[in-house]
């Protein structure tokens, strides 16, 4: 059975990416708009993912059994 833990595994990891961005990133006269960049398209992606794998382990409607067709 699958588990609340892998959304908390990746988002350590997208933080640490995040914390990577913010102190790695050159500088020069775009470094704002660079880090804004690196970030937001690290929190789409995790948030892109997690609702997909919350939405999976959680449907909204539940799967229906197809009637048998006699033919």
């Amino acid at each position: 059975m699958a588990s609340i833990f892998p959304t908390i595994f990746i988002l350590v990891i997208v933080v640490g990416l995040m914390a990577c961005a913010a102190l790695f990133v050159p500088k020069g006269p775009n470094q704002t708009v660079i880090r804004t960049g690196v970030m937001l398209t690290l929190a789409s992606c995790y948030l892109m993912w997690m609702i997909t794998y919350l939405a999976q382990l959680h449907p909204l409607i539940s799967p229906h059994r197809a009637a048998k067709l006699e033919s």
